[in-house]
Parts: C-alpha cells; structure tokens; sequence
C-alpha cells in the first residue's frame, strides 16, 4: 500500500475517532439530566460548532467513496444540532449541500431545484449502495425541517417516501452493523440520535400538525381520519393527548358535544397537564349550557395553570429535540391556546356571580384583586384586550359584594376607582359614532377618545354603586347625592352622529350591546331610577315621579324603575295611569340578557322592594271596578 492510501486512511479514522468522540460526549453530558437547561443549551452549542468544524475539514477534499458515509454520518450530526436550535436555515443549508455532495459522488446530473424532486433523484442515485442508509438518515432531518418550518405541502408530496422510512431503516444492514458497534471502538461512525425512533415521532407529529391544518381550514370529516390513525400509534403520553384533543375539536366542529367530551376526557386521562382539553371541556360545558360543569371545569382549569409549570419532557431515543420545536403551525398553536390563569380566575368569579353563586364569586374576585396587586403593570396589561382593565375588575368586584350585602367593602373599592380617575375626567366628551374602518392616523386618537369616554363611565358607574350602597343601608339622602353625582358625569357626553350636530344621548340611539352609548345610557336609566326611588322613601313624589319617568325614557327595560313609576302615580290618586304603566313595565321584553351586560350594570337586588303580588291585586280591583261602572252605565 502506498504512502498516501496509508495516509489517506489515518485521515479517515482520526475523523472518525472525533465524531465519536463527540457524540459520545454529548451522551454522557448533555443528554442527562446533570446539566442545567442553560447548561445543556450552551453545550449543545459547542458540540454544534465542533460539528462544523470536522465538517469542514471532511468537505475540503473532494468527495471519496472512503470518506462518504463518514462525511454523511457528520451532516446528519451537526444538522441535528442545527435543528435542535432552531436553526432551521442552517440546517436546511446543510442538507442542500449534502444532496449536491452525493449527486457528485454518485456522477449523476442534478435535474430540478424543487426539493422533492432533488430526493427523489438522489434516492434513486444512491440505489442499495452503502450510501444508501446514510442519504435515509438525512432524509429523516429533511422531514424534520419541512415540519418545523410548517411546509406541509412539500411532505404531502412525499409523503409515501417519508411514512416508509421507519421500515426502511429497520432493514438497513449498515445501520445493523452500527448498533452492533455502538459504544466500542470502531470505524463506524456513531450517530447522536436514533434516526428510527425519530421517524416514529415524525409521523405522528405530522399527522397532528395535518390534522390541525384541514381542521382549521374547516374539512372536519377530513381530518377525523388522520387524527384516528395517530392516536393508534406508539408515541409519548403528550402526543397520543394531542391526537384526542384534536378529535375532540373535529367532533365539536360537527356538533357531537358528547362525543367531544368524551375525547377530550380520554385526553386528560392521557395526559393529567393537556389543560387545553379541559379548556375545550368548558367551552362545551358554556354551549350545552351547562353552567354547573362550566362552573367545575374552570375551577379545575384554574388549579392546573397555578401549578408550576412543567418541563418539557425530553423525548425517548430523541432526547436532543422537543415537540414544541418539530409542532409550531399556527393552526396548531391556536388549537393548542389556553387562557392566562386571571383571565380564568375572571371567568369563574363572573360567572359564579351571574348563576346565584355570590359567596363565591365575590371570593374569586378579591383573590383575582390580590393576585393583579401581587403582579407588575406590564404583566397586568399583558392579558391581552379581553381582559377588563383594573377600575372594570373594581366595578364588578364591588357589584359582587353588594349582592352579598357587603356594602361598606363595595364603597371601599368605587371609592379607589373615584380616586384615581376624578382627576383625569374632560369637561366634555363628544361620543362619535363609530366608523365601519378606523383610519391608520386616526386610530391612536380613537384610543385616547375611548380612553377618556371609558374614564367617565367608570366614575359614573362608582358613584352609581355607592348610591346603591347607600340605599341598601336606608340612607336616602346620601343614596340621592351618589345617584346625583353620576348624572352630573354623564350629562358631559354627547352623541355625534356623521353628518349632524352633537346631541343629548337618547334610548333609541343605541345600536349595539356593550358599546359606550348602550353603558351611558343605562347608567342614566338607573341612576335616575336609584334616585326616583329614594325620593319615594323621603316622600318628595313629585321629584320621584319625575326621574322615574326619565329612566324609563333612558332605558325602557328598567322594570325597577316601571314599577316604582306606577307605584308613585297610585299614590298620587292617578291609578288608571299607574296601572296603564304596570301593564306596560310586565309586557316590556328586554333587549339585552343579563349575562351580556357587566354585572355593575345589572338592577340592584337590594333597597327597597314592592310587593308584585299586591300590585297585580291592585289592577285586577281596577279592572273590576272600570267593568261595573260600565255595566250601571245606561
């Protein structure tokens, strides 16, 4: 043998002995759990460079038959490190140059750029030669790369060539002699993962990321067939939960909430932390309406996003990469969404207000206060635009501990929100109807407009409360002034409709729910009604009747305000009208249904309360009386 063939073969045993040097390291070091996640990260790093490194050494000689399973075995390393990183590019880099590498070896003539067809031709290239397992190996990081960075059109193009990987690989007599020398000294050169356990977790993760994709583009029955097969497979607890959850969402979709429920149960028995599946579960729950299991669901759904969160756990045979890295379709990640923690301590607390649950709404709603106190500002504002800024929380805290008749503490917390926006309120405010497009240049000033008109209503809406408190405790003077200063605030707003002048807001202006025009006018409507009332118990009937007449104006469904209004006409000796407003006030349909409305916003259950029965008694003697005067009537 020649001094350079000998030469030539310590070269290649030396890059062997460092390849497998590495790997092993990485082994030993960075796939245990010794390490931090900083240090693993960091050493994963280093192993990476070192990749590179021995990689650029192989590559700098042309390319040998000797040195090509080597030089392939050190591709597939350093762009499994690529990949783990997230390095997705580089990766696909490597391969690219991987594929051209073995063209040139195998002398065949490149005769597309499309990537599928590039493995076709270097798949047909290589034949049942030695290179052959090696070029399945990279194919393996291909699929990986395709799923990362979401191009599921190019493994459905494949898609038969990838899913038969796995049987490929198991028959490979290369990959054979490769596990008979793992750990030895050899001149086999080792791999830093499994490339056949890493063809099983690449199908189902497909699968999963195929099925979010066709569900979210609405072809339900479509993806109900991958998502079966999915679940059948071998995978970790995580993935198999993901399957269920995702069956779920299909059955959902085509209106089988059992069926749902069912999946999603089988979900969590899967996996105890897929808290989307029991997100998904109340959202059933709310539609079925259910309010009890919606009630229980998020109680539970609240206990588990308390818990401290949970490692990702690393992957059997893979350990080097994790699903969030090969799972991050947008599809996917919206299936996969969960509220924060508040935002669901929110729910609980309103709902269980809104379903005769006030105990322990109202303990839901002070532990929500403490937890935002305990929070910094930008963590606050990071719930995202549904969840209620901090006077809102206040508002509706305050609404929960009047219903429990705890007024002091509900005065306590509309006197904070008074506190901290009496400052700030304008003079004026010019409620402009909404347009359908909001201007790009405009769009920061019909924030700052919002902003103040949202300022007034929450101040309007304290005083509107204390006023309640106030009436609760039969302190009717002090109920009178509360009630006063609201309308005081709110006669600061007018309505501007396009193309006219601004005006005083009234009932029939209202076009939607839950806009500032709808609040305005139903804070007008009670607190004019709050104030009738506590006119009635002081014995100013004329005042009382007066406001009484302008909240039923304000806000025609005030039934409190209808009834009030009769009772003051009655005692004024105007009973046909008082009873003419009695049948009107029963007949009234309201428009908007209590769970739509803040609960701030709601007719107050306390103060003083007529007796409808007498009142019914009262009309039906009028009606009796009117029929016999008619009858003697000649």
């Amino acid at each position: 043998m020649s001094n350079k063939m000998l030469q030539q073969l310590s070269l290649l045993e030396r890059w062997i002995q460092e390849n497998n040097v590495l790997v092993n390291k990485w082994k030993h070091e960075g796939g245990g759990d010794a390490l931090s996640r900083e240090q693993r990260v960091t050493h994963l790093r280093w192993c990476s460079s070192e990749f590179h490194k021995l990689l650029r050494k192989i590559q700098g000689i042309p390319p040998l038959a000797d040195h090509s399973q080597l030089e392939l075995t050190v591709v597939y390393n350093a762009c499994v490190c690529s990949t783990a990183q997230s390095q997705f590019s580089e990766a696909q880099l490597l391969l690219t140059q991987a594929t051209e590498r073995v063209l040139q070896m195998t002398e065949v003539d490149p005769v597309s750029s499309d990537l599928p067809v590039v493995w076709r031709t270097v798949l047909k290239s290589v034949g049942n030669t030695a290179l052959n397992t090696c070029v399945l190996y990279l194919l393996c990081l291909q699929w990986a790369v395709w799923l990362s960075t979401c191009q599921l059109k190019s493994i459905q193009e494949f898609q038969d060539e990838l899913f038969s990987l796995s049987e490929r690989l198991s028959s490979g007599v290369w990959d054979d002699r490769r596990s008979e020398a793992r750990g030895k000294s050899s001149d086999i050169p080792l791999l830093v993962m499994d490339p056949r356990r890493f063809t099983e977790l690449l199908q189902i993760c497909t699968l999963i990321a195929q099925g979010a994709e066709t569900l979210n583009d609405g072809r339900s029955s479509e993806a109900l067939s991958g998502l079966q097969t999915a679940s059948s497979l071998s995978a970790p607890r995580t993935l198999i939960a993901y399957t269920h959850l995702l069956l779920g969402s299909c059955l959902a979709h085509m209106r089988r909430p059992q069926m749902a429920l069912q999946c999603y149960r089988t979900a969590l028995e899967t996996d105890p932390r897929c808290v989307c599946a029991l997100y998904q579960s109340m959202q059933i729950y709310r539609q079925l309406g259910n309010t009890q299991a919606e009630i229980q669901a998020l109680r539970l759904l609240h206990s588990t996003l308390m818990l401290p969160p949970a490692t990702e756990p690393a992957l059997a045979g893979t350990p080097l990469l994790s699903l969030s890295s090969l799972l991050r379709s947008q599809s996917l990640s919206s299936l996969l969404s969960v509220p924060s923690a508040l935002s669901v301590l929110h729910n609980l607390a309103l709902k269980c207000v809104q379903h005769e649950r006030v105990s322990e709404g109202v303990e839901y709603y002070l532990d929500l206060l403490a937890a935002l106190h305990s929070e910094d500002q930008h963590e606050m504002h990071a719930e995202g635009p549904s969840f209620p800024r901090l006077p809102e929380l206040y508002l509706q805290a305050g609404a929960a501990l009047l219903m429990a008749r705890r007024p002091a503490d509900c005065m306590a917390l509309c006197d904070e929100v008074i506190s901290t926006t009496l400052e700030l309120l304008p003079e004026k405010v010019v409620l402009e109807e909404p347009e359908e497009k909001c201007e790009v240049e405009t769009r920061a000033l019909c924030a700052e407009g919002e902003d103040r008109v949202g300022m007034l209503l929450w101040a309007g809406a304290a005083y509107l409360l204390m006023g309640h408190c106030h009436t609760h405790l039969k302190d009717w003077k002090l109920a009178v002034t509360h009630y006063t200063r609201c309308l005081n605030l709110l006669v600061k707003v007018c309505f501007k409709k396009r193309g006219f002048q601004p005006q005083i807001p009234t009932a029939d202006m209202v076009s939607a729910q839950g806009t500032d025009l709808c609040i305005l006018q139903r804070l007008k409507g009670l607190s004019l009604a709050g104030r009738g009332i506590s006119f009635t118990q002081t014995g100013q009937l004329r005042e009382a009747l007066r406001d009484l007449q302008l909240s039923m104006q304000a806000l025609p469904e005030c039934a409190g305000a209808g009834l009030w209004c009769g009772e003051v006409l009655w005692r004024l000796d105007r009973r046909q009208e008082a009873a003419a407003c009695w049948e009107k006030t029963w007949s009234f349909t309201p428009q908007s249904s209590l769970e739509s409305l803040s609960v701030y916003l709601q007719e107050p259950q306390s103060g003083p309360l007529l007796d409808t029965t007498e009142i019914r008694r009262r009309t039906q003697e009028l009606k009796r009386q009117k029929k016999n005067t008619l009858s003697l009537t000649p």
